[in-house]
Parts: C-alpha cells; sequence; structure tokens
C-alpha cells in the first residue's frame, strides 16, 4: 500500500546528506517550508546548495541555515533584501557563494529539468554579466543565450492539503515554484497543513501529482508571528 505520510520531521527528513542540493520553494514567505527548513537544521546537513527564489528574509527558516554556516552556494534571483542580512554578511566575509539567476531563468532551468529538457535558449541575459562564460547564438536576429536545466537531490515545499499518495493542492500564490521543485528533485518532501483521504481531492484540483512526492509531514498552520491557527481562521 502506497502511504507516504511521515509520523514527524525527523522522519521526512532523514537521510538528507552533506553536501546535497536543496530546492526550498516560496516567494519570500509565501509558500516557504519553515518547518522543513527547521528540521533541516535539526537534521545536522551541511555544505549544502540551495536553490531558491531569495536568500532568506529576517532570522529565521532559510536566514537562519544562511547564518549557522550550512550553505555553501545558494542560487537565487533575489539575494539582498532589507532583511537579508545573514545572507549579505556572509557573502561580504566571502563565507557563500552566489549564483545569481533572473527569476524567469530560474524558473525555466528547475522546470526544464523535471521536463527532461537537455538546455534552452533565452534572451534574457543576453549581453549582460550574467551571459559571462556561456554560450551565445543570435537566433532570428536576437541575442540567446544557454542555460542548463538546475536538479537537486532534495526539494522542500509547502502545500495546503495532500493524501496518502502524495497528491498536492496549494494555497493562492503559496503555490509559485513548489510544482516545479517537486518534478526536479530525486527526492520531494512536502509539508501540508491538511491531510486528507484517499479519494477527496478533486482529481482537477491536484496541481502536484503523488508521483512526484516521496514524503509529506503535516505541520500546523501559523500566524504571522509563529501562533498556531486552527484553520478557519488561517490567513
Amino acid at each position: 500500500m502506497i502511504h507516504k505520510i511521515q509520523p514527524d520531521l525527523a522522519s521526512a527528513l532523514a537521510g538528507i546528506a552533506d553536501g546535497a542540493t536543496v530546492m526550498i520553494g516560496g516567494f519570500g514567505l509565501a509558500g516557504q517550508p519553515q518547518a522543513l527548513i527547521d528540521g533541516l537544521i535539526e537534521q545536522g546537513a551541511r555544505d549544502l546548495v540551495v536553490v531558491a527564489n531569495n536568500a532568506g528574509n529576517g532570522d529565521g527558516g532559510l536566514a537562519r541555515l544562511i547564518q549557522l554556516g550550512r550553505v555553501r552556494k545558494i542560487i537565487c534571483s533575489f539575494p539582498r533584501q532589507s532583511d537579508s542580512h545573514h545572507f549579505d554578511r556572509a557573502w561580504r566575509a566571502g563565507q557563500i557563494e552566489l549564483e545569481l539567476v533572473p527569476q524567469g531563468n530560474l524558473a525555466e532551468r528547475i522546470r526544464a529539468a523535471g521536463a527532461g529538457i537537455g538546455a534552452f535558449y533565452t534572451p534574457t541575459g543576453y549581453g549582460t554579466p550574467l551571459a559571462e562564460g556561456k554560450e551565445t547564438r543570435v537566433i532570428d536576429g536576437r541575442g540567446q543565450v544557454l542555460e542548463w536545466p538546475i536538479h537537486a537531490d532534495v526539494a522542500l515545499i509547502q502545500a495546503e492539503r495532500g493524501d496518502r499518495w502524495g497528491n498536492l493542492t496549494y494555497r493562492m500564490t503559496a503555490r509559485n515554484f513548489g510544482p516545479i521543485m517537486a518534478s526536479a528533485a530525486q527526492l520531494t518532501i512536502a509539508s501540508v497543513h491538511e491531510l486528507v483521504p484517499l479519494g477527496s481531492l478533486d482529481p482537477e484540483a491536484i496541481v502536484t501529482p503523488g508521483l512526484f512526492v516521496q514524503r509529506l509531514v503535516q505541520v500546523p498552520r501559523s500566524g504571522v508571528h509563529g501562533a498556531v491557527l486552527p484553520a478557519a481562521e488561517a490567513v
């Protein structure tokens, strides 16, 4: 019987190795799997390559992982924000490597990995420092840069609802990078706020099929300051 539900965060995150490439979903804090990141901190893996939209916010989650010196390299679109001080400090000290990728390219490189696409050309970045060292061509009179897929060992994503087969639905913009990251990793671990009986999810509403998910764990829904909220009060 297929049953991907894990009893706790430690079980869900077991086996993530030092040096792993880890995709972390979220657009800022929207859809960022905070509980899974906290669990990864407790799990102890280090020397990680992290693929994410940004380089952490404030003092928790991904920012905390960076502060602890557990991230060797980050591949992201927005490394600097008003509250990304832990990344900024580590980068200026030479303690972390940055690969800056325009957001559309980041999404497409991840999607290409999941779709089995070998590489693709895009005009984004052509003629800028971001294209240095990369193959370029002129196609239909427009400069293009060859970009390669981004594969991962592990993807950590947050969804709204899931069943024991790993089928997932998302809440509004919390969906963001989750579906493409799930398809681009060898091991996808999803946190969900609600576990539902098999067959209760409308097949037309399932965004990430269980085919792409190996483990899922239920986590409490929390408010902006970390207070646990019942589902009816969630925002």
